[in-house]
């Protein structure tokens, strides 16, 4: 708590306003920023403790400022595993907003398919996910002043919200899917035995993301939201090979309808 207690305080000490909705912008995904009126730029290497995103793709800094309409906290650009850090560090960023007043977390990432009704490009809401394969960031010491020891994850992503972007997206006649979300560490690609395994789970997508960050939400009382977008069909009959190029390439041309999606939807809170 003393290095979260000092992060807060330095943060609070340079921004003044309050936010109760949190968003962490994933691969590609940080053109979103320009739908949001920044009032405060802080860079993640001048935040104390704050991990520094080394991903391509990810701007690294925390932003405060409106988004239809609301006050928001983003996140341009969030903190693997895969690129060394604990799962403690990358679940940090959430605790910290938590602190400043988040009530609310809309969460976005890169994904592969291996549902075969979707297509590159598609929006897919999170209703649950598989965490077996990535290290629970709640391991250790627990905080009691964060939450439970033992968090309840019937209700990982909320049901609200949910019916709320199905709403959205019908007024917009978008199309967006619904469906599990499994997380591994990478940070290769997964090979075409683990993609089908993946399938045979019950999973539609698979990522290197956002489950960590969830559970860190849940155990603190914070309300969860999580778009996937898809950006490569990781279950393929061709021979084609995956780089993390096309994934940024597709996640930016999906970009308008997430963005659509995630105004809408902090408008609607």
């Amino acid at each position: 708590m003393k290095h979260l207690n000092e992060t807060v305080a330095y943060i609070r000490a340079k921004v003044k306003t309050d936010a109760e909705i949190g968003i962490v912008l994933g691969s590609g995904l940080g053109n979103l920023t320009d739908d949001i009126e920044i009032e405060y730029s802080l860079p993640y290497g001048e935040i104390p403790h704050f991990p520094v995103s080394t991903v391509k793709g990810h701007i690294g800094k925390l932003l405060f400022g409106k988004m239809g309409g609301k006050a928001v906290i983003v996140m341009g650009g969030r903190f693997h595993f895969y690129e060394g850090y604990s799962a403690q560090q990358v679940i940090y960023p959430v605790r910290v907003m938590k602190q400043l007043g988040v009530k609310t977390l809309l969460l976005s990432n890169a994904a592969g398919a291996v549902n075969l009704d979707y297509q590159v490009g598609d929006l897919m809401i999170i209703n649950d996910h598989i965490s077996f394969f990535t290290e629970n960031p709640l391991m250790g010491k627990n905080e009691d002043e964060i939450g439970t020891r033992f968090p309840d994850m019937s209700e990982p992503y909320c049901k609200e919200l949910i019916a709320k972007a199905h709403s959205i997206a019908k007024a917009n006649s978008m199309k967006i899917h619904e469906g599990v979300y499994t997380a591994v560490t990478g940070p290769t690609f997964e090979t075409r035995a683990e993609y089908k395994l993946i399938q045979i789970l019950g999973s539609d997508v698979v990522g290197m993301s956002t489950v960590q960050e969830n559970i860190a939400a849940v155990h603190c009382g914070i309300k969860v939201f999580a778009v996937s977008v898809v950006t490569d069909m990781g279950i393929r009959e061709d021979e084609n090979t995956i780089t993390h190029e096309e994934v940024l390439q597709a996640a930016k041309e999906a970009e308008p309808k997430l963005a659509l999606l995630f105004n809408e939807m902090v408008r609607s809170i």
